[in-house]
């Protein structure tokens, strides 16, 4: 009977205790990675027909190797012209603005100085005292040969002639520094300053506003105006610059040329630059200067770079590229641009892989010639790529990464 109990007692035992949960296997714990997107479009015959694409053969060339340097256009120094005050005055009329077109001997501005009646005045006196001293010479010469005369006849002494002539020296001395003076005082007024020799006639003082009162600031040739440094009003010293003229008919380019490229350049190379307002038309160029500093920051040295400019294309201040024709040559491989596609801020071409499938694989490019864009990575003589209908392959690509 006891024994019974007991199995009674454990059986009911085992039915009271809870089974033990089954252990979570690890692969099931686990999240799902997700899948790579795929690189690959695959296009069924169908899909190719309506695509139309177009395939070339990447294929090595050889190009002479070029210098590629920054730099910006600037005026040709030989051809501008710093236009400055030639005495101290102030500006009472401005003619001409930046960017003006100007011709040899226009006017820019008009300046009042008081040089000006200083100058006259130098003038008058001047032209006075040659009048005083011509007078005094013919005196001088009468009196040495009424002196001579009376040597001749024996009523006069030597010591009478000889003073009468060294009269008659100083005073045509004095006459020939007083017609130096005059002509001084006239060239200072007509040749520097540029005025009248004499007042207008309707001049009253403290007048300003006749030409004839003016100082004419006047273009040295024929160009543009880069600067202008005055307005009506304001005053000017002798010597500050009002204006700058340059003919941009011919311009420069500086351009920072990188330490390791200078011993491949010298002067009288062949240069193309290339600007951002016309990235398809190239500048025909040469090098006529090497700096002779280089530039502690940067370790590069300014190379100038003469460009002809007839048609005025080339501002200063245009930001600007160089390739400069290092002489020697190099295998380079090229393809269209239009097999240039951007995925994800990265140039990638597709290559064809096999019939019907194309790989996306991303490129390093380099120069743009004639069209064409130079690849340094990731291509090699002879794949296939896309050309033409690059951009389908694209889209089908970000299609299939979306899906």
């Amino acid at each position: 009977m006891r024994l019974i109990v007991l199995i009674g007692a454990a059986v009911l035992a085992g039915c009271s205790s809870k089974p033990e949960a089954a252990p979570v296997k690890a692969e099931a714990a686990k999240e799902e990675a997700a899948p790579e997107a795929s690189k690959e479009v695959t296009l069924d015959a169908k899909q190719l027909a309506q695509a139309q694409l177009e395939k070339v053969t990447v294929k090595s060339q050889a190009l002479p190797e070029t210098v590629a340097s920054s730099g910006r256009i600037t005026v040709n120094e030989n051809r501008s012209w710093h236009v400055g005050a030639v005495t101290d005055g102030k500006i009472i009329r401005v003619h001409v603005y930046p960017g003006d077109r100007v011709k040899k001997d226009q006017l820019l501005a008009g300046m009042h100085s008081h040089d000006i009646h200083e100058a006259r005045a130098e003038y008058r006196k001047a032209v006075a005292e040659e009048a005083r001293l011509k007078t005094a010479l013919s005196y001088s010469q009468r009196h040495r040969d009424r002196a001579k005369r009376l040597y001749d006849l024996k009523a006069g002494s030597l010591e009478q002639l000889e003073h009468a002539e060294a009269e008659l020296k100083n005073t045509q001395s004095a006459v020939e520094n007083s017609h130096t003076e005059l002509d001084r005082t006239k060239r200072h007024l007509v040749e520097f300053l540029q005025v009248p020799l004499e007042d207008h006639d309707e001049h009253e003082p403290g007048d300003t506003a006749h030409d004839g009162d003016l100082i004419p600031v006047k273009a040295p040739a024929d160009g543009v105006v880069i600067d202008r440094h005055v307005t009506a009003g304001s005053v000017a010293n002798q010597g500050d610059e009002l204006f700058l003229i340059a003919d941009l008919s011919t311009v420069w380019m500086i351009a920072a040329v990188n330490e390791e490229h200078l011993g491949k350049i010298r002067t009288g190379m062949t240069v193309k630059v290339n600007v951002q307002a016309y990235p398809e038309q190239p500048f025909a160029g040469r090098i006529t200067r090497l700096g002779d500093q280089m530039d502690a920051a940067t370790r590069t040295a300014p190379v100038r770079i003469e460009l002809a400019n007839p048609s005025g294309r080339l501002k200063p201040e245009m930001y600007a590229t160089a390739e400069i024709a290092a002489g020697a040559t190099a295998q380079a491989a090229f393809i269209p641009q239009e097999a240039l596609q951007q995925i994800e801020n990265s140039n990638v071409v597709f290559v064809e892989t096999k019939p019907g499938t194309f790989e996306a694989r991303e490129v390093e490019t380099g120069r743009v010639l004639r069209g064409d864009v130079e690849v340094r990575k990731g291509l090699r003589p002879g794949e296939v790529i896309v050309a033409k209908g690059s951009y389908t392959l694209k889209s089908q690509l970000l299609k299939g990464s979306l899906e």
